[in-house]
């Protein structure tokens, strides 16, 4: 079976790809261990008597153990630490736009999605050209199967058009999976990498589930306001 450079492969082409210890307690014989004594509340504190100053003798107070002595420093009350509030999370990259895939369009021994491109951020963002999609495998590693700009059965590519896309806004192209007479076996994948361009933030799709798996080469149309007819 010809592979390409090791890839997981599968044959067929006819119709394109469908794609302790307990713990120790002690008790009882406590007597034959402890000696006399220990254990004991120890002896209610007997008020002392001092000479007064004047007159008779005065009982001296029981002193309080809660008292902070003389010249001690008291010890500070533990601080409140301050719960840090909740902090929002998102999908948005730092580029502050992202790539979604929608669900699978199908025709005759073909197969395509709709990558829209999300201004997710606070900024506009140029738009010209094409969406960045790589193939990997198990491992993440890139698969040598093409993605190329231009046409398929399920649209015309019109080319690039120049947008400043506002925050919020979107576009969309349209990811097609073809097959070619020298393509030879069918690769098999286990996510898309996509993003809106290669130095814009990435996200990997899995594949799992999908005869998308199974591919030979990928077409794509460029980013556009409306989807190519």
């Amino acid at each position: 079976m010809r592979t390409r450079t090791g890839e997981r492969i599968r044959r067929g082409r006819g119709a394109v790809a469908l794609l302790g210890a307990g713990a120790l307690t002690l008790t009882g014989c406590a007597g034959a261990f402890v000696p006399a004594g220990e254990g004991e509340p120890p002896p209610t504190p007997t008020a002392t008597r001092a000479p007064a100053s004047s007159g008779g003798p005065v009982a001296a107070e029981t002193p309080d153990p809660s008292a902070v002595p003389y010249g001690a420093v008291a010890s500070p009350a533990p601080a409140r630490t301050a719960v840090p509030a909740a902090t929002p999370t998102g999908d948005c990259p730092a580029s502050g736009v992202r790539v979604d895939m929608g669900p699978v369009e199908t025709a005759t021994f073909a197969r395509a999605v709709v990558l829209t491109l999300v201004n997710c951020g606070a900024e506009p963002y140029q738009v010209d050209g094409y969406p960045s999609v790589r193939v990997l495998d198990e491992n993440g590693d890139r698969l040598p199967v093409p993605v190329n700009p231009g046409r398929s059965m399920f649209g015309a590519d019109p080319g690039p058009e120049s947008v400043a896309l506002k925050p919020g806004g979107t576009m969309k192209s349209v990811l097609a999976w073809v097959s070619t007479k020298e393509g030879g076996d069918l690769v098999e994948s286990d996510s898309l990498e996509l993003a809106a361009a290669p130095d814009a933030g990435s996200r990997n799709v899995p594949l799992v589930g999908h005869d998308l798996r199974l591919m030979d080469e990928l077409n794509m149309t460029a980013w556009r306001t409306k989807l190519p007819s």
